[in-house]
């Protein structure tokens, strides 16, 4: 499984950390229309991704839910044909919802940022700092405080859990 190091938090001024990410960004931006589709499942969050309504992947990850920098294992894997296979999920396992979201990514070295316009919910930022095989966490907790510390991202703009959650609350 691959590994990253995460963060998410709400944004009150998106173009104030914008103006922060630009000078700084090694790539970017590109602008992602995503719509993820999750399934329960027994252990950790499935869901189907489709991208700009040409690319699609299903993602398996565990993450903690906590607000803070925490670790995220996930395997993605390319799919064909998404409309077929969100059918054969749905018949296969509950369908939880869908989340569709304007993603603004942005790499800086090893970590991609996503500004995300989710709707219904907002402005978020997320961090993925995406580890080496060789790297250990606390060198990728590392980097996601200094990219916070940069970017000004406080510890109560964090949020906990997925997006999904927060549609149900």
């Amino acid at each position: 499984m691959a590994r990253n190091i995460e963060i998410k938090a709400r944004l009150s001024q998106r173009s104030e950390i914008e103006d922060r990410i630009v000078p700084i960004a090694d790539s970017g931006p590109v602008v992602l229309e995503q719509i993820d589709q999750f399934f329960r499942v027994p252990e950790g969050r499935l869901k189907l991704r489709q991208i700009n309504g040409e690319h699609a992947e299903l993602i398996f990850y565990r993450r903690s839910d906590s607000a803070g920098p925490k670790t995220s294992d996930y395997n993605r894997v390319p799919i064909s044909q998404p409309e077929q296979l969100a059918q054969l999920l749905t018949s296969a396992l509950e369908s939880l919802g869908n989340v569709k979201k304007t993603r603004t990514l942005y790499l800086i070295g090893q970590t991609r940022i996503h500004l995300d316009e989710v709707e219904d919910l907002g402005s978020y930022l997320e961090l993925e700092v995406v580890l080496d095989p060789s790297q250990a966490e606390p060198e990728g907790e590392a980097i996601a405080h200094h990219l916070m510390q940069k970017l000004g991202i406080q510890s109560e703009d964090l949020v906990e859990g997925a997006y999904l959650d927060h549609l149900f609350k």
